[in-house]
């Protein structure tokens, strides 16, 4: 079989609307490591969407699924409740940042994380409307549609979206937003758009995922803290891309000083499983009515024995503190290439959650060309790299945790490759 001949048939057989980026089809995968139906080797810095920060197939992720296999592989768990769920609620809620008693509910997607903590702000304030930001991704979901804010490729032609659902401008330096510019146009939303009474919730990502990776400042986060509770609103973190070990922190909320009221979660919870969640003070999660939250598969019993696994995994091999030095060494390569690359106008991000932006030099002008030509070239040296940003002119970052240090060294020479390469084409 050849990749030619079954991207055929998936154009066939499949819509367009579901973008695919790669024209290879896996056929194998280890750790940071992809391998096509023809045997080409692909050094992988996606991660699946950083699903698997403690990479492909990991040892102890596979033996968890096989052990919960020989048990049984669905009952729903609100019918037939299991162990495993309560043993990992238990788990989340002590590791979850905030003081206060918490509870957690499972889920599948991280749209459907999303989509539940909203439900349970408005159960238990019993208003409807939520503030979002621009740049931020929410999920796919009517609901998560709405609250995103980036218009390109996930709104187009879906509308009308829910109402009661507000954006205001993200703190981005880059584009000469302060975080007192962003904090300002919430306290505008709150005197020109929907009283606070009416507001259930406040929901945003410590740091962007699909926005550009621009990170939460400190003072935006506490000042969206304070607004909330000077208001009675629901402070929501979308941690689905952030979550555990990412930024080196298990959640990105513990690199602040206040603590957000719902978590959602996703991704890296359980290795490449499907599983989701909510993670909150257990007031506010004891808001809905019975059988007011869950789902069939909702909390499936083969991807919670992953999850498990996962937790003991970045535990155990120090994950969190593997991003960071793994984070440092990448941030420090960019750093060394800006000389060489002009296009390259900032490296950010906290831990192993880094982005690089590139513009048009002399101009400032975003350059999402720029930036399918380095992913072009890296991806014909056996690379894979994710951009993200409104503009589409950021490079984010997204390699296994687990990666070999070999293999992120060759990685690494990969891309310094594609971006000089890159820059000579420009020339």
């Amino acid at each position: 079989m050849k990749n030619s001949d079954l991207q055929t048939r998936k154009n066939a057989a499949t819509p367009r609307g579901v973008g695919v980026l790669c024209d290879f089809y896996a056929a194998r995968a280890e750790n940071a490591e992809i391998w096509d139906i023809e045997g080409r080797r692909f050094i992988d810095f996606a991660a699946g969407i950083a699903v698997v920060n403690t990479g492909h197939r990991h040892p102890r992720v596979v033996a968890a699924i096989r052990e919960q296999l020989d048990r049984f592989t669905h009952t729903a768990y609100q019918i037939v409740p299991y162990a495993s769920y309560v043993e990992l609620a238990e788990k989340i809620n002590a590791r979850a940042p905030g003081a206060q008693p918490k509870k957690t509910a499972f889920f599948t997607t991280g749209a459907e994380a999303v989509e539940n903590a909203v439900k349970i702000a408005r159960a238990a304030t019993g208003r409807p409307g939520v503030i979002a930001f621009a740049g931020g991704f929410h999920g796919r979901t009517l609901m998560g549609m709405a609250l995103t804010g980036k218009v390109a490729p996930y709104k187009i032609g879906f509308g009308p979206f829910p109402s009661d659902v507000y954006h205001a401008p993200f703190p981005n330096p880059v584009q000469g937003i302060s975080t007192a510019d962003s904090l300002r146009a919430v306290e505008t939303l709150l005197k020109a758009d929907i009283e606070p009474t009416r507001v259930a919730a406040i929901i945003f990502e410590p740091v962007q995922g699909e926005g550009g990776f621009y990170v939460a400042p400190p003072e935006f986060v506490r000042g969206l803290r304070r607004i909330c509770d000077e208001h009675g609103i629901v402070l929501i973190a979308d941690e689905v891309q952030t979550g555990f070990a990412r930024t080196g922190k298990l959640f990105a909320m513990e690199h602040y000083d206040v603590a957000a009221d719902l978590t959602t979660m996703a991704k890296s919870l359980a290795g490449g499983m499907p599983l989701s969640g909510v993670v909150g003070r257990a007031d506010l999660m004891d808001a809905a009515a019975p059988g007011g939250l869950g789902g069939t598969y909702a909390g499936n019993p083969l991807a919670l024995a992953s999850a498990h696994a996962v937790l003991d995994i970045i535990d155990e091999e120090r994950l969190c503190e593997r991003a960071v030095e793994l984070g440092e060494k990448l941030k420090a390569r960019l750093e060394a290439l800006r000389a060489d690359v002009p296009q390259m106008i900032d490296v950010r991000g906290p831990g192993a959650m880094i982005a690089a932006e590139f513009v048009k030099p002399g101009s400032g002008t975003p350059d999402a060309d720029f930036v399918k030509r380095v992913q072009a070239r890296a991806l014909e040296r056996g690379l894979l790299l994710l951009s993200c940003g409104a503009y589409g002119n950021v490079i984010r970052f997204l390699f296994p945790l687990t990666i070999e240090s070999s293999v992120f060294d060759e990685a690494l020479g990969l891309l310094e490759e594609a971006l000089k390469e890159s820059v000579g084409a420009m020339a």
